[in-house]
């Protein structure tokens, strides 16, 4: 058995160990756990950068520009008027009464444009500034973050977690799987499987068997990588034993503060975000859907936007009261935006050559705007910003070095946000 082991590339042993850890132990949280990869480079220190923490809003369906963030007064007008806005930014969506309330803390960058008005491929480059390639998966920010900055001293949760988590987010890529975030798919009910599926007695008898199983092989094996999953073990010990574990748990809000982000996943999946940023997790993504406005967007925006409007204003005014608005940088994207003109059906269709994204807190301008598109929203006219460069901008907020090149296993050589540039003027 340990000779056929040992013949088992680095990726396979990982698998193997992992999967003997799950049955052995009756866990399954284990394999997302985010040590940092043995061997990785970087500050090695987190925090550098401005934003400690970044929450990612994540639209998916494609969001309409024109009825949000860059609303026109001509022909191209949704089906409301726009409404003033405050600080330097004039005017948002009619259906967005809560956002204009705190747009003083925000900065809109309307000159977004893509090269795709895919879906799947759409999501893709605007969570991992790479173009989708069959022979490779590229890792999201989370991960990148992991490798550069190592695990946050003190903190025994996770460095990365995607919320109201579907199959559309990039997770590791390359890095090793260890550097995973750790998927929630419901906020209600949280962390599942964290708990031992025997009883304590049996659950330590089963840790000293295997401690006393695999000594010999880790006094005679000492390479990094067995040291790695050394402290991997102990790792998950602290976690499953960790009052941090707490954060996960909604039940610890007020009734007031439930409500005030809405009873709906996208809602609380945003206060989850900061119960987990505010005890020290790096990187969390909360997905909303419903933005695919093909028919009736008039009814849609009613909706979707509305709702989107309500927990994005209540997540800023939280973070701000909580002190938290700083040292963390909140995002909203999507894959991309929608046709300025109105279709057969009273929607609007796929449309990446322009669109808008959203930056509050972590260091970046109050009431700002970034670029613009034309009077009907059709073409970025001043400061275009590529995917890249939004992946980028991003990293740069968090401190990682985004021109660093990083050789994967394949030995090619890829950087944060694939040589984009960081938006630097909408930074403080």
């Amino acid at each position: 058995m340990k000779t056929e082991l040992n013949k088992l590339n680095p990726m396979a042993r990982r698998d193997f160990m992992m999967r003997t850890a799950q049955t052995a132990l009756g866990v399954t949280v284990m394999p997302a756990l985010n040590l940092r990869a043995a061997g990785s480079t970087g500050p090695g220190t987190p925090g550098f950068g401005k934003a400690k923490n970044v929450i990612f809003l994540w639209m998916g369906g494609g969001m309409t520009h024109i009825d949000t963030w860059d609303p026109k007064t001509g022909s191209t007008k949704g089906p409301t008027d726009p409404i003033k806005a405050k600080g330097g930014i004039d005017y948002l969506g009619g259906t967005m009464e809560k956002m204009a309330a705190v747009s003083d803390k925000i900065t809109i960058v309307r000159s977004m444009s893509s090269k795709t008005g895919v879906h799947e491929s759409g999501t893709y480059i605007m969570k991992t500034g790479y173009e989708p390639r069959g022979t490779i998966v590229h890792p999201n920010l989370g991960a990148w973050a992991s490798h550069f900055l190592g695990r946050i001293k003190g903190v025994t949760l996770p460095d990365s977690v995607v919320v109201n988590s579907g199959s559309a987010y990039p997770g590791a890529g390359f890095f090793p799987p260890a550097l995973s975030p750790i998927p929630i798919s419901n906020p209600e009910t949280g962390l599942q499987n964290i708990r031992p599926t025997t009883s304590d007695g049996q659950f330590q008898k089963r840790i000293s068997l295997m401690d006393e199983f695999d000594s010999a092989f880790r006094k005679k094996f000492q390479s990094e990588e067995v040291k790695a999953y050394t402290e991997f073990y102990d790792e998950t010990m602290k976690l499953m034993k960790s009052e941090d574990l707490k954060a996960f748990d909604l039940s610890q809000e007020s009734a007031a503060t439930r409500e005030k982000f809405g009873r709906n996943q996208f809602g609380q999946g945003a206060l989850l975000a900061r119960r987990l940023v505010q005890s020290g997790v790096r990187f969390v993504e909360v997905q909303s859907g419903g933005w695919d406005m093909h028919n009736n967007i008039d009814q849609a925006l009613g909706t979707t936007t509305a709702n989107m409007d309500s927990v994005f204003a209540a997540l800023i005014e939280d973070l701000a009261s909580n002190g938290l608005l700083e040292s963390t940088l909140v995002v909203m994207g999507s894959e991309f935006g929608r046709t300025p003109d109105i279709n057969e059906n009273e929607g609007r269709d796929h449309y990446p050559l322009a669109y808008s994204t959203v930056f509050a807190g972590g260091g970046v301008k109050a009431g700002f705007v970034y670029g613009a598109t034309d009077k009907d929203g059709r073409r970025v006219t001043d400061k275009q910003v590529t995917p890249q460069d939004f992946q980028a901008t991003i990293g740069h907020a968090m401190g990682l070095p985004v021109d660093e090149v990083v050789m994967s296993p394949s030995n090619r050589p890829f950087t944060v946000g694939d040589k984009g540039v960081p938006v630097l003027d909408i930074f403080a």
